[in-house]
């Protein structure tokens, strides 16, 4: 992701980059080209004098005159664009220099929202974009990290802590079951002493009588209320 916002960094700076580089290759060439026609016209006298080409005459006669005048034209030409091309190239390698820092500075700028993506699902994304064989190969490796424990465990025989653990599991189921009987038990044996105590009273004549004898009063009081009721409708 830091490659990626990098180049894309760059890629908004680009054009001025090239554009700048462009400039900054054009003087240059400029200057090579001056240089280039100015060591052409220094051979040109030399030879001349030396009566090597040209009028192949040896001395500085009126042709070696002219040609070494034209060397001192083109090398005047030359200083005078040699200072104004680098002139020109020292400001636009410092505004290069500028780009390159504005670019530096929009990369740290957004560099802690990169540095936000570095949890788990990150590397599982990260994961994601392996290709087949090493994706596969590290899934198994932390496949292998995660059940070693556990295989080892099984694979292992039972030791003093697998003992004591399971006889206090043994222990705790022994008295959960103990304590559900005896729940079981007590509820049952509930059931029938309530069953008896209601069966017997219900087999006591007194309050049979009495039971008959609040009802009896109940519907006489009904049957007068009803008759009262009746006679405001008439």
């Amino acid at each position: 992701m830091a490659l990626n916002n990098k180049k894309e960094v760059a890629n908004y700076f680009q054009s001025d980059l090239d554009k700048n580089k462009t400039e900054i290759d054009s003087l240059k060439s400029e200057i090579n080209k001056k240089e280039t026609e100015v060591n052409r016209l220094y051979e040109t006298y030399i030879n001349e004098a030396e009566g090597t080409k040209g009028t192949m005459k040896l001395g500085k006669g009126p042709v070696f005159k002219e040609k070494i005048a034209k060397h001192d034209l083109a090398k005047a030409e030359l200083d005078t664009l040699r200072k104004n091309n680098l002139d020109k190239i020292a400001e636009r390698e410092k505004k290069a220099k500028t780009l390159q820092a504005d670019l530096d500075k929009k990369v740290t700028d957004t560099q802690p929202i990169i540095d936000g993506f570095d949890g788990l699902m990150a590397r599982i994304n990260a994961l994601g974009k392996l290709p087949l064989i090493p994706s596969l190969f590290i899934m198994l490796l932390f496949l292998a990290i995660e059940t070693s424990p556990i295989i080892a465990k099984l694979l292992s025989p039972k030791g003093e802590y697998d003992y004591k653990l399971e006889d206090l599991e043994t222990a705790l189921k022994a008295t959960l079951t103990q304590d559900k009987y005896q729940r079981e038990l007590l509820v049952k044996t509930s059931a029938g002493m309530h069953d008896r105590v209601y069966d017997d009273i219900s087999q006591d004549k007194k309050l049979y009588d009495l039971q008959r004898k609040k009802a009896t009063e109940l519907l006489e009081i009904q049957a007068n209320g009803f008759l009262e009721k009746q006679k405001r409708t008439l």
